[in-house]
């Protein structure tokens, strides 16, 4: 089983598991919601980074031991460690941050200060409105940059460009820093649809495109380790070490550089 879309850890499994993974105890899990506006998913307590969760989203926590909470992220399945810190009880997400990056303020107006940044993607649960700020527990969010719950985009690589220029980040996964298959699950997550945390996971999204077959926008291109999505038959969008940002690049051309620095041909194309 993948460890990273595997509920169990040395300690505890989710309930669901019992039969069919082995651990010390079960449990039905405990629903919670990261409360900080980003965290980083570890590998192991204090370890790597892994992924990022934004604020709101959900985390079902299946462990807890020395300041850490192990459990599984809701919008995609991935298991990991944050600290218990990053937690926080439960609230039904009424809207999403559709802007690239908002700040929660501490009044509704422009001149109150902010109290954290937020990145695109993050949920929060808005109880009313005051001119043209709305009020969320954690304080006002101008109201031009959310959106509701499924009122998603319709064009993945769209959002993919509002990314342009966006730092690259190992297991990134908001606007202060990105990885390839970050920028991809962003892009699809806007539009409503499912998308796994890593490029290998990725590969399942779709079906294969025949080898004659030109791209189409939203196409994804598959390395190993890597992923790209069309934007047409030419071009194409990646976050990638090479530039260290969020760019565009002839495909060819990049296809020949990957493989001139050791990356390889491309492994796959598929189309969702």
């Amino acid at each position: 089983m993948d460890r990273r879309l595997t509920p169990a850890n040395a300690r505890a499994a989710l309930q669901s598991l019992r039969g069919s993974v082995e651990a010390p105890r079960y449990t039905p899990g405990e629903a919670m919601q990261v409360a900080l506006p980003l965290v980083d998913l570890l590998a192991s307590p204090s370890g790597a980074r892994e992924r990022q969760l934004l604020l709101g989203d959900g985390f079902t926590v299946i462990d807890r031991h020395q300041g850490y909470a192990f459990g599984q992220a809701a919008r995609d399945g991935y298991c990991g460690y944050l600290p218990e810190a990053a937690l926080g009880p439960p609230q039904a997400p009424t809207h999403w941050i559709a802007a690239l990056g908002s700040h929660l303020y501490s009044g509704p107006k422009v001149q109150a200060p902010e109290t954290a940044s937020l990145s695109f993607g993050a949920r929060l649960t808005v109880l009313g409105t005051q001119g043209k700020f709305s009020e969320t527990p954690k304080g006002f969010v101008p109201t031009c940059h959310l959106r509701e719950i499924g009122d998603w985009f319709s064009d993945p690589v769209g959002v993919a460009e509002s990314f342009l220029g966006t730092p690259y980040l190992w297991g990134g996964n908001s606007r202060a820093g990105l990885d390839c298959s970050g920028l991809v699950q962003a892009s699809l997550l806007a539009c409503g649809q499912q998308c796994p945390g890593d490029s290998d996971l990725q590969q399942a999204l779709g079906t294969e495109i025949p080898e004659d077959a030109p791209l189409q926008r939203g196409d994804l291109l598959f390395w190993k380790g890597h992923v790209a999505m069309a934007m047409d038959a030419a071009r194409m969008i990646h976050a990638t070490g090479h530039a260290m940002a969020v760019v565009i690049e002839d495909t060819a051309s990049a296809i020949a550089r990957i493989i001139s620095q050791g990356g390889g041909p491309v492994t796959h194309r598929r189309r969702l």
